[in-house]
């Protein structure tokens, strides 16, 4: 029986293994975030050092204001003390940190590949359960609570128990407007936001290998949200062509021996998985949410659906419920549906073909809503300016923002009002999350798009632009 690519890579990293089925893992890279700086300081009460401090990675995202340049711009307060405390407790450790005046700044998920941080055939972890996004590029990647942050600073390994293996197969050809969102939300409302709840989801077949490394990050990233706190795609040419020459990538000898053992990283033929689904990329459309989860998403033109025809009881009372939330109601068309404000940036869609996708909707239009435009990192950043995009954005009537997490969690000073809807490039739609009251619908970046410049949910492929 043939391995897994997730097995191989899981295999490669087991220190120990206990009768029971607990492994030690040995951790190659770990990313850190402000929300966890506090964990410094708790390792210095209990007396504990850093393992390796070289495969440590810190940038501060989540309390970022997207309309600051330094740490002293920043009102007092819990944004400040996190932004802040990273970046003592950093110089203090010795640690690799990108503070907010560095170009290389931005959302952890997005540095960590943007810097060749991130490598095919690694265990990398993160406090922040969207690390499944870094399996894009072929490495085992998932989140962690913060007991766990504490022992990987302090080990470099994490007891896990090996999950289950799950393969999603998204055959043919995605259509004209159709990209990575598109189809993360295809297969989670395929198999329902706890799904994969046990499983390492590895992602194939002829759609996926037709991405680009932005939309296989963006499917990855919204992997927790089917349930599985691990994403994989096996690297590929387009995989290893990514990380040639990234900061943090081998060089010279070890880069050839590196891209020899990269193309070993694939399931064998003969590899069993625990579970198989299908889906038909070619009859993808251009997806949006309408409840409180990610899996209550459709076709743009399709009607929102009827609870009386759901036979489990609690998923019919959860649909009632959305519904009221939401303000929604079963048999509507999302395309009747107006938008107060558009969000475009979140660790899922933040990346330089996420800022073009959205910029070929705005070109020579006018947003008629609130429209926050965030890139990913100052790298992002530097690169949608070079190429005149933010111009774009600008024209158009977008706010053109910092990097940061900005709207996707709402503790930053990105916020919508109680009762407002939004168009979201972001990876949740649960009650509140972008604002006490704030109601969210999950879309791709072209959609977000068109929903700013007619001020409503619209098939994107009515304007004639691709995702």
């Amino acid at each position: 029986m043939g391995s897994t690519l997730f097995d191989k890579i899981w295999d490669a990293h087991v220190i120990h293994e206990t009768e029971d089925g607990d492994a030690l893992l040995y951790i190659d890279r770990h990313l850190i975030h402000d929300l966890h700086y506090w964990c410094f300081g708790a390792m210095k009460e209990k007396g504990l050092a850093i393992r390796n401090p070289g495969q440590l990675f810190a940038t501060p995202d989540h309390s970022v204001p997207t309309t600051v340049r330094t740490i002293a711009e920043i009102p007092e307060g819990e944004m400040r003390e996190t932004v802040e405390g990273l970046q003592n407790y950093a110089e203090e450790f010795g640690i690799t940190h990108f503070p907010i005046t560095d170009e290389r700044h931005g959302i952890v998920h997005v540095v960590g590949p943007e810097q060749g941080i991130t490598l095919p055939g690694l265990v990398l972890v993160c406090g922040d359960s969207h690390t499944s996004t870094h399996g894009a590029l072929g490495c085992i990647s998932f989140g962690i609570g913060t007991t766990e942050v504490m022992h990987a600073l302090a080990t470099q390994t994490l007891w896990q128990r090996k999950p289950k293996a799950m393969r999603v197969n998204v055959s043919g050809r995605l259509g004209f407007g159709i990209g990575g969102k598109d189809v993360i939300l295809a297969v989670i409302r395929e198999i329902s936001a706890a799904g994969g709840a046990g499983y390492a989801i590895e992602y194939a077949g002829p759609a996926i290998e037709a991405l680009s490394m932005e939309g296989r990050l963006t499917i990855c990233n919204m992997t927790i949200e089917a349930g599985s706190r691990s994403g994989i795609i096996a690297p590929d040419e387009t995989a290893i062509d990514y990380v040639r020459g990234r900061p943090y990538a081998p060089e010279g000898a070890k880069w050839d021996a590196a891209v020899r053992h990269w193309r070993t990283l694939r399931s064998d033929a003969d590899a069993r998985f625990d579970k198989e689904v299908d889906l038909d990329g070619g009859a993808i459309q251009p997806m949006v949410t309408w409840g409180n989860s990610p899996q209550y998403a459709l076709p743009i033109g399709e009607p929102l659906p009827d609870p009386a025809g759901e036979s489990d009881p609690l998923v019919r009372a959860d649909m009632e419920a959305a519904y009221a939330y939401m303000d929604l109601a079963p048999g509507m068309v999302m395309s009747d549906v107006a938008v107060d404000t558009v969000f475009i940036g979140a660790c899922t869609n933040s990346r330089i073909e996420d800022m073009r996708a959205a910029a070929d909707v705005a070109r020579g239009r006018r947003a008629r809503v609130r429209t926050l435009v965030v890139p990913g990192s100052g790298l992002v950043k530097r690169q949608a300016e070079l190429e005149g995009l933010d111009k774009v954005f600008a024209d158009a009537g977008m706010e053109w923002r910092e990097p940061g997490c900005s709207m996707c969690v709402a503790m930053n000073g990105d916020a919508l009002e109680s009762g407002q809807r939004s168009a979201s490039t972001s990876n949740r739609n649960f009650r509140g999350r972008q604002g006490l009251g704030s109601r969210t619908h999950l879309v791709s970046p072209a959609m977000a798009a068109a929903a700013s410049v007619t001020g409503r949910f619209i098939d994107v492929r009515q304007l004639g632009t691709e995702a």
